[in-house]
């Protein structure tokens, strides 16, 4: 959401002369019809898309700069497994004493302008507002976003007490998912002529060389921390969310403090969020039919089918 913009810029914590001398010691290796770079950083891939987003100097900061409140609400996820829908599902929990369901900023807000991506959209500067030196003005809790696996977010988010919300979603489902975004990615970049086949793509994502890493490895990071540590990380398979969205955001409510009462529950209170929320619903609103996220990502481009098995029938 826009606010003033005062505040004043942080200091570089990471400098283009630091990033230009890691990047020469860093494995790299290219994808997409040699198209995009991949560095590989604390074991996991990296884009280097120049003259686009600088997501490995914009991670570099997060991971220094970044200094969390215990109130703070993190949600985590892969590339393309649900994340837009669960950050709408958080927003809304969260602020239903705020808002009117008639009066939700979801009817005009993206919810990646709503659920802030820090990695990318804070330290990435893709918003005019908040960029890191506003983080501290920002009403707790805070709702924040990442991509990164668990074994690269930051000391001070591990160690304090905010809470992290995870999504995992079928692996087939997410290459689908991931394919067809990253095609319409690089055609922005490359042409409208760009192509790049499902099988070698298929291939790039089963050995792990992809934007954030190994899928699986990245499931699994963050699928032990839920077991070893329930109280600071939750764990939601998407399958499961769409099975039985009523009972999941029931259990989304009560990690993050705000437990839904008899009145509410009898009210039809959490049924009217999941509707709000639906990937159907979110589709169709105005502000997610035109526009941009990060500076250049298509807003409709997060609402493709939302489906079950549409791995198994490509």
């Amino acid at each position: 959401m826009n606010e003033d913009n005062g505040g004043e810029e942080i200091q570089e914590v990471v400098s283009e002369q630091e990033v230009e001398q890691l990047m020469q010691n860093l494995l790299k290796v290219t994808i997409m019809s040699n198209k995009l770079e991949l560095v590989n950083y604390q074991g996991f891939w990296h884009p280097n898309i120049k003259n686009y987003l600088k997501t490995f100097k914009s991670t570099l900061m997060f991971q220094r700069h970044f200094q969390p409140r215990n109130t703070d609400i993190i949600i985590a996820s892969f590339p393309k497994t649900g994340t837009t829908w669960l950050k709408s599902l958080l927003f809304s929990v969260i602020n239903r004493f705020r808002y009117p369901k008639d009066q939700t900023p979801l009817l005009k807000y993206h919810p990646h302008e709503l659920v802030y991506g820090l990695e990318v959209d804070v330290y990435g500067n893709a918003f005019e507002y908040p960029r890191p030196q506003h983080l501290d003005e920002l009403p707790s809790p805070r709702l924040f976003h990442t991509h990164l696996p668990y074994t690269s977010l930051p000391e001070s988010i591990t160690t304090s007490g905010c809470r992290v919300l995870y999504i995992g979603r079928n692996p087939l489902d997410t290459l689908v998912s991931l394919y067809y975004f990253s095609i319409k990615m690089m055609r922005k970049m490359e042409g409208e002529d760009f192509c790049f086949s499902m099988e070698d793509y298929f291939e790039d994502f089963y050995a792990g060389r992809m934007p954030h890493g190994s899928f699986f490895e990245h499931v699994v990071g963050y699928w032990k921390q839920s077991l070893e540590r329930p109280d600071k990380v939750l764990f939601f398979k998407y399958e499961d969310l769409k099975e039985d969205p009523k009972f999941h955001v029931k259990r989304l409510a009560e990690f993050v403090g705000v437990p839904f009462c008899l009145k509410e529950e009898s009210e039809g209170v959490i049924e009217d969020i999941v509707e709000m929320c639906s990937i159907n619903n979110l589709r169709e609103l105005e502000g997610n039919k035109s526009g941009v996220i990060n500076k250049y990502f298509e807003k409709n481009s997060y609402f493709r089918k939302g489906k079950l098995g549409i791995g198994l029938i490509i």
